[in-house]
């Protein structure tokens, strides 16, 4: 129940005498009630009453309008852009940056599509000297600001030790070789698919190609624990697993 105080407390509380407590009940319309048979006053009321009542009371300070401040990356995730975000948000904390995990091609079309502020990626132009800005173009009637933030290494991540005797793409057609691949739209899907090709491989012939794993890291733990012997992935990741 909230606190009732009596006619004494609100008239010291309000530095008048008692008498005047009732002319404000009456007259000014001071929150009470009398169920008990004496004057109570519910203290919350009373001292809202007493804030609606003041002269030149300020101004409540304005509200910040929705997402201000925040800060939202899509796109190709990555353990550098992760820890980018952390640091972002400890060292800006009226900021807010976070990151929604939609793949190279996804992290465009929410750029495109007014989703983000920023989006990250590594598609490899089929000249493959540069990164981006031919997908970019396709996407963009205009062409956006593109930032080098960092270079990539990517290759085939084993086991530790190479059990399967893994030595080039082409063995992991070899029957008892299992691998988990990442998604249709990402940067590492797009050049394992291409290596494929170049190779002349079949992907359906690859065990585990439809088993897409959403993040890099997540790729490696399958690895780790034997669920799969290889998969498309970044050296960072094979170095921070051991692989």
């Amino acid at each position: 129940m909230k606190e009732l105080i009596s006619t004494k407390t609100v008239a010291e509380l309000l530095g008048i005498n008692e008498k005047m407590v009732y002319a404000l009940i009456t007259e000014k319309g001071l929150p009470a009630t009398k169920v008990t048979g004496k004057w109570l006053f519910p203290r919350y009321l009373v001292e809202q009453w007493i804030e609606n009542n003041t002269q030149n009371y300020p101004e409540p300070r304005q509200t910040l309008p929705p997402y201000h401040g925040l800060l939202i990356i899509s796109g190709s995730n990555d353990l550098l852009l992760d820890k980018t975000i952390s640091l972002f948000n400890s060292q800006y904390p009226e900021h807010l940056a976070v990151f929604g995990n939609l793949g190279s091609m996804g992290g465009l079309r929410a750029l495109r599509r007014n989703l983000c502020h920023m989006a990250s990626s590594h598609l490899l132009q089929e000249n493959e000297n540069e990164y981006n800005f031919q997908f970019a173009s396709q996407e963009f009637e205009d062409m956006p600001a593109i930032h080098n933030f960092c270079r990539r290494e990517q290759g085939i991540v084993l086991q530790k030790g190479n059990p399967k005797n893994i030595r080039s793409i082409t063995d992991l057609t070899q029957t008892g070789i299992r691998i988990v691949n990442r998604p249709l739209g990402t940067g590492t899907r797009l050049l394992f698919d291409r290596e494929l090709n170049r190779a002349g491989i079949d992907p359906e012939k690859i065990e585990g190609y439809r088993n897409e794993i959403a993040k890099h890291l997540d790729v490696g733990i399958e690895i780790l624990t034997g669920r799969a012997d290889a998969a498309p992935c970044i050296r960072p990741v094979a170095s921070l697993l051991g692989l």
